[in-house]
């Protein structure tokens, strides 16, 4: 019997598109919490959070990719994410499920002109009816202003 090969991905939502991470990198999901601002840092980095005795920066996603900010709600979550040994919590407007992705079902992502994000997608997975974004975590942590990054 031949086997399919799949990727694990956490979905969430942003101003009703669907974006997707691999599951090995999400530490947990966590409600919304009280957000510490820190002085002098781009809009998008809202602060720091104490989760568990350990102090971890968080990330707008909504104002990393430049779309609106909106009230959050009950089903806003911080996606705890690790990479490269540094974790980082990310703002979404919620999160969805986890999924197991046929990986021939991933495309490269499309040159879309105008928008401000293409950047931070490294695919696109076709499923039935949904098309997930596949996030490119490590560009969306870059800091490109200063060319710096949130993960070292």
């Amino acid at each position: 019997m031949e086997t399919i090969a799949e990727e694990k991905v956490i979905v969430f939502e942003l101003n009703h598109e669907e974006y997707a991470i691999p599951v090995q990198q999400v530490q947990s999901i966590e409600k919304l919490q009280y957000i510490t601002r820190v002085p002098q840092t781009k809009a998008y980095i809202r602060g720091v959070i104490n989760l568990r005795g350990v102090v971890l920066p968080i990330v707008d996603l909504r104002l990393r990719f430049g779309m609106d900010a909106v009230p959050h709600t009950e089903n806003t979550r911080i996606i705890i994410i690790s990479i490269r040994g540094t974790e980082v919590g990310l703002i979404v407007d919620a999160a969805n499920d986890v999924l197991d992705i046929p990986v021939d079902s991933i495309e490269a992502a499309p040159k879309v002109v105008g928008s401000i994000h293409t950047d931070y997608i490294k695919g696109i997975a076709k499923l039935e009816r949904r098309l997930l974004n596949l996030l490119h975590l490590e560009k969306v942590l870059q800091m490109k202003e200063e060319n710096e990054s949130l993960v070292q």
